[in-house]
């Protein structure tokens, strides 16, 4: 129902004679172009006329060439590109009454009356006082004679949307990408000891490359912290301590490079609602920066936002920095680990099919039970190490360098605990186990259902449980987002860029992608949307021969409108791509849809089948994934200490019963409680969602 009436409600949007113009102001950012391209598409499928402004504010100002009508076709290919393919820069002549006079004069010529601007928190003050100004400049410009009366009341309202832009992330978004590479270049310089100083990247590098020591305006160090540094990292100062030190500097690496999945997914879905704004606002509507909160997209009044960010920097000049700290919100957070004292043991095991990331989520369940004063086990080869007897103590540098790690250095298998609930009884008993951590799929989640269903029978089983979803198909009932999904969308996004750049010498070329997922189309109509998909199949949406005719009917008449316009544009005329996950469909299978499309598209077009298979499941973990599991196991690991607390201060045996209740009901509750602690957030976590977005956004 969710689909239908988005649907609707898009077809109900109509942008008939209104004209939009997209600029990106400021410093590079990636996912800029892939904003621009939403903004161009979403603007073009409601009707309006968009205008692309090169050159920022500038091209604004100047006015000419730089002020260019944009058609669906303009903007193809942008998506994978990082940078800002219209160009961004930072004007001094906008800055002045005269040079926002003339850029008012060059939006008057072409009807233009809605702005959506992608920048910096300058970027968008200057779009605010644009605003305000507006009427008095159609004043001024009527007073010169430069339009009549009628076009000042024709266009006697500006409307402005703001994006934010910038890798900073001091604002809002749009901050993801410039983690890439800077994890990239600190785990490159492994066995270096790295100091970096940028605010929340440095705060991120310390969660996700496990950092030593962090330094960060927001917070300062205190007096004497170079000795308590040395102390505790016995190695980085020559002149104390003998060894040799390096310093690195970052630098544009940070700017440069593809946009992630993620980038390109959250661009993607603020671009269309920045153009969804502009629709629905009234001379009346104060100016409004597209934003997110937890998995949706919100619009918040942008001078708020502005004097939020600017009171960060006036907390900090006053030495307030717990202060700075809180308004910045949850983009800095961080564990403080206290050394606190426990009889408790807790065991951490993996379940289901390796996801990347999984490793991060151990190494910090580890390290915060054991600074919390827990003796954690390490259960090695999921349920089925369990009721082996695979158990292990795990200490603190055991779990040295596993954040980086791909796979599951626990070992992980499927096996399901039901058959085997006495023998895990055993060794819980055998080994005092007071609390479970599983990390792992949807196996996990049965898995530590059939543990709940055997607690009447066995009382070892009365202990906190708590479940953290990781796995690449994200099917885990109750959480919107996976460890590992990250991971597994990068992978399918870049492959298919370079599916692309395959195609770069060959006309006329569809490919049928499958992605992994079983049952659950995230993988497909999410990576469909991050890698420009022109179509998704999934389980979720039933699709029949009809639709599938109508899919090729239509790929086949863009084909050869491309070749009746003669148009040469770097993927258009090249390369189409149809996703589609494992099990969408019983019949239609990926093997019919290729020899569909290959059989429809003779003369017209060539088909290529691509099964991406397990390589979404390997490799690295993601920035995000890094950061995803060690937040969410850290806070894990807090919940467990805390109902171990409550339990054995009211009595295990008397509690036991209670907790079970309280498990069934919230259960299924935990990981969405624990989602909404963390500072990113996958945009896209809802199937339908992404699939309403993705017909308006097509490649």
């Amino acid at each position: 129902m969710a689909q239908t009436d988005n649907k609707k409600f898009f077809e109900n949007l109509s942008g008939a004679g209104k004209a939009i113009a997209v600029l990106t102001s400021g410093g590079d950012a990636q996912g800029m172009n892939a904003a621009v391209r939403a903004v161009v598409r979403m603007g073009i499928y409601v009707g309006a006329k968009v205008y692309f402004v090169h050159e920022g504010y500038q091209g604004m100002v100047d006015g000419g060439d730089n002020i260019k009508e944009a058609t669906w076709e303009s903007v193809s290919s942008m998506l994978q590109m990082g940078g800002t393919v219209i160009g961004s820069a930072r004007c001094k002549d906008f800055r002045m009454h005269e040079g926002r006079l003339k850029a008012a004069h060059n939006l008057v010529q072409r009807g233009i009356t809605n702005l959506c601007v992608i920048g910096g928190d300058g970027s968008l003050t200057g779009a605010n006082l644009f605003r305000k100004e507006w009427s008095g400049l159609l004043a001024e410009l009527v007073q010169q004679g430069l339009i009549d009366e009628e076009a000042s009341q024709k266009y006697s309202a500006l409307h402005i949307v703001g994006m934010v832009g910038s890798i900073d992330n001091d604002f809002s978004i749009l901050a993801w990408i410039c983690k890439k590479p800077m994890i990239g270049m600190v785990f490159a310089l492994d066995g270096e000891m790295m100091l970096p100083t940028v605010k929340q990247d440095a705060v991120f590098c310390l969660s996700v490359c496990a950092s030593d020591w962090v330094l960060i305006p927001e917070m300062p160090p205190e007096d004497g912290w170079e000795e308590k540094m040395c102390q505790k990292l016995s190695a980085l100062v020559v002149q104390r301590l003998g060894f040799d030190t390096r310093v690195t500097i970052l630098g544009h690496v940070q700017r440069g490079g593809t946009p992630s999945a993620f980038d390109r997914i959250l661009a993607s879905r603020m671009g269309v609602e920045a153009v969804l704004a502009l629709l629905e606002t009234t001379a009346n509507t104060p100016a409004c920066v597209v934003s997110l909160c937890g998995n949706q997209s919100v619009r918040l009044p942008l001078m708020e936002c502005v004097q939020m960010t600017q009171q960060v920097q006036k907390a900090m000049d006053e030495k307030r920095f717990e202060e700075a700290v809180q308004l910045r919100g949850r983009c800095i957070c961080y564990i403080l680990f206290v050394t606190c004292s426990s009889n408790f043991n807790v065991a951490v095991l993996n379940v289901g099919a390796p996801a990347a990331g999984m490793n991060a989520a151990v190494r910090s369940a580890v390290r915060v039970g054991i600074s919390e004063g827990h003796k954690m086990f390490a259960v090695s080869d999921g349920f089925e190490g369990f009721y082996k007897g695979q158990i292990k103590e795990i200490k603190w540098a055991d779990v040295g360098g596993w954040t980086g790690q791909g796979g599951s250095l626990l070992g992980t298998k499927r096996t399901l605990p039901a058959k085997h609930i006495d023998k895990i009884a055993e060794q819980m008993q055998k080994y005092n186990i007071n609390a479970l951590l599983v990390i792992g799929g949807f196996e996990a989640f049965l898995g530590i259902m059939e543990l709940l269903a055997a607690r009447a029978t066995f009382e070892e089983l009365c202990v906190p449980m708590v479940m953290v979803p990781a796995t690449v198909s994200n099917n885990v009932p109750g959480s919107d987002l996976s460890i590992g999904a990250d991971t597994a969308l990068n992978a399918i996004t870049f492959t298919c860029d370079r599916i692309k750049q395959s195609a770069s010498g060959t006309k006329h070329r569809v490919f049928i992608i499958e992605t992994m997922g079983g049952y659950c189309g995230y993988l497909a109509s999410v990576g469909g949307l991050a890698a420009g998909a022109d179509a998704a199949y999934i389980f979720e949406e039933p699709f029949d021969i009809r639709e599938l005719q109508s899919n090729v009917e239509h790929l086949t008449e863009k084909m050869k409108t491309s070749i009746q316009r003669g148009l040469v544009l770097r993927y258009l005329s090249i390369y189409l791509s149809i996703y589609l996950n494992e099990n969408s469909n019983e019949n239609y299978t990926t093997d019919f849809i290729y020899q569909l499309y290959s059989e429809e598209g003779k003369g017209v077009f060539d088909c290529r089948k691509n099964v991406l298979g397990h390589m979404q499941q390997g490799g690295a973990p993601s920035p995000f994934d890094r950061n995803f599991g060690t937040k969410i196991a850290a806070k894990a690991m807090q919940w467990i200490s805390k109902k171990l607390n409550e339990s054995y201060r009211k009595g295990m045996k008397d509690n036991s019963y209670a907790f079970h209740v309280v498990m069934k009901q919230t259960f299924l509750k935990l990981s969405i409680e624990l989602n909404h602690h963390l500072t990113f957030f996958l945009t896209c976590a809802v199937v339908h969602e992404a699939l309403s977005i993705c017909h308006l956004v097509k490649a």
